[in-house]
């Protein structure tokens, strides 16, 4: 199962039965509005605060992923999952709810793929028969707890990213239709010592071009491999500092497409979200929606997401530290699509 020194390759792939995203009104309508679950246009959901509407999110895309899976909510094994909150608390509660055995994780924005990666293991190593990933953020509750709330109308700088409101969910089993977990690779902390909480993009770069060089390596495949390649939330600033990164590095990253769900979920000169999206339902909604769909389509047959997260708090930032990042990649094939 080990491959290379941080990548684990799974001889049984596990397969991706259901996926689901549930996104809020910015999201809607972005350029990826018509690959989504549902859209909603109120971002409290009729909930009291931001972070009860934050957990709606969530069980909803666990609740439609375990539809279009076909199988009872109550054969699944485990839920794994986290979210940005202190304690990981929008996604324990909606743990509560869901009443499955539960692994919280957490791995800032990178939780989704990490969170997959765990659930694929406990797949492919028999450990569960079905599994349930999946993770949220929300705009409101993020920018309360990391940066200023809503209401203080703060003003950002151009390197600034939007957290996208929205929850997704897959469920996992050992056999079926659908596509498969080839593989992960698990990021290591990458620290460059930036400490500015508005440029989350230029601080996670580093981790992102740090994993997929090891997966590249762990797996001996050239970048050509894959259909696409796709970071978590590097947005803007961050996607054009790993092109720089991979150049320096001499990976050849231009032999495929390599693109930035920040980058995709949004139409950043029509709408005011910075340097692009971010937040963990960032990665989670685009690849439990978008490329998942466009995999379904026979538009993709093999691709490698890297889920970026920088792993900061609101006390470290204030204590002076830096911030501390790590990518998690995991390899998904469409069904028929790769050896």
């Amino acid at each position: 199962m080990l491959q290379g020194k941080q990548s684990w390759r799974f001889d049984s792939p596990p397969v991706i039965l259901g996926y689901a995203s549930v996104v809020g009104p910015e999201e809607g309508k972005g350029p990826l509005k018509n690959e989504f679950d549902l859209i909603h246009e109120d971002m409290r959901l009729g909930q009291k605060s931001w972070e009860l509407a934050e957990q709606q999110f969530l069980e909803q895309a666990i609740t439609r992923a375990v539809e279009k899976s076909g199988i009872d909510q109550n054969a699944v094994n485990v839920y794994v999952g986290g979210d940005l909150m202190n304690q990981i608390t929008s996604t324990s509660f909606v743990a509560r709810t869901v009443g499955l055995p539960y692994l919280g994780v957490f791995g800032a924005c990178s939780t989704s793929m990490e969170s997959l990666a765990v659930a694929a293991q406990l797949i492919s190593s028999g450990a569960a028969h079905y599994a349930i990933a999946g993770t949220c953020s929300h705009n409101c509750t993020a920018e309360k707890q990391f940066r200023y709330p809503t209401e203080y109308g703060s003003q950002k700088p151009p390197t600034a990213q939007f957290t996208v409101t929205g929850g997704g969910a897959s469920v996992l089993g050992a056999s079926g239709s659908g596509p498969r977990i080839k593989g992960a690779t698990i990021g290591k902390i990458v620290d460059m010592g930036i400490k500015d909480p508005f440029n989350m993009g230029a601080a996670m770069a580093p981790a992102a071009v740090d994993t997929i060089t090891r997966h590249l390596q762990d797996f001996q495949l050239e970048p050509s491999y894959y259909d696409l390649i796709i970071t978590g939330d590097l947005a803007e600033i961050g996607h054009s500092l790993a092109r720089d990164l991979f150049a320096e590095n001499q990976v050849p990253i231009d032999q495929t497409v390599f693109s930035d769900c920040g980058l995709l979920i949004f139409d950043r000169e029509k709408q005011q979200v910075q340097a692009g999206g971010s937040g963990c339902g960032c990665c989670a909604t685009v690849t439990y929606g978008h490329l998942l769909n466009r995999m379904n389509r026979g538009e993709l047959k093999r691709i490698l997401v890297v889920a970026t997260g920088a792993l900061l708090s609101p006390l470290s930032y204030q204590q002076g530290e830096s911030i501390p990042c790590i990518a998690h990649a995991v390899a998904i094939e469409a069904e028929g699509g790769g050896n």
